[in-house]
């Protein structure tokens, strides 16, 4: 069975590069407080490593 990762929105876009809130957005992050769960591969962990500052990561059994 995959590894899964729980991703948590904790800080704002507002004001952030045109990128990051294009990734935010891939993530399927929409609202502050809101948490995803997504397959951990190398391009989510690349999209995560983008904004790092802005998420929370948790694994999921």
């Amino acid at each position: 069975m995959a590894l899964k990762l729980k991703v948590t929105l904790i800080r704002s876009g507002i004001n952030r590069p045109q990128d990051q809130k294009d990734t935010i957005i891939g993530l399927g992050l929409t609202k502050m407080h809101k948490s995803v769960t997504l397959n951990d591969t190398a391009a989510i962990r690349g999209m995560i490593r983008k904004v790092s500052h802005l998420v929370k990561v948790e694994p999921v059994a």
